[in-house]
């Protein structure tokens, strides 16, 4: 593989920009960087970035997740969530490891869990893609 399709690879990222409103259920094998409004499921194979001016309602499903907006919803984190300062979370959390930096809000329950067991809510949250043709 040559160095610019490793480049490009890397940093394939899904954006839902600012003044852009989602409803309904999103599945990506790569990074997602949100900074309009989802309702819904957003699942990554990757890293999740919620941007400060975001909002998301619903479930989060992804690696690692960097949050500095809103999240009203189940969020399951196979390895870190960062919860930025400005960040605000109501509702309950599965995470491997959380990082929470002063100014952050987190209102509802939180359970440390394991690989595997992240792995095993996997196939119960999130439904198979439909082929597109």
């Amino acid at each position: 593989m040559s160095k610019l399709a490793e480049i490009v690879e890397v940093n394939s990222v899904s954006r839902i920009s600012e003044g852009t409103s989602v409803v309904g259920e999103i599945n990506s094998s790569n990074d997602i960087r949100v900074d309009g409004k989802v309702k819904g499921k957003l699942y990554s194979e990757g890293r999740i970035v919620v941007g400060e001016h975001a909002s998301l309602e619903g479930t989060l499903i992804c690696n690692n997740l960097d949050l500095w907006g809103k999240v009203l919803g189940d969020v399951y984190v196979k390895d870190l969530m960062s919860l930025k300062g400005t960040s605000s979370i109501t509702g309950t959390l599965h995470v491997r490891k959380l990082q929470v930096e002063i100014g952050a809000e987190l209102n509802g329950t939180c359970k440390m869990i394991g690989e595997e067991e992240f792995d095993a809510s996997l196939g119960k949250l999130v439904s198979q893609p439909a082929e597109v043709e």
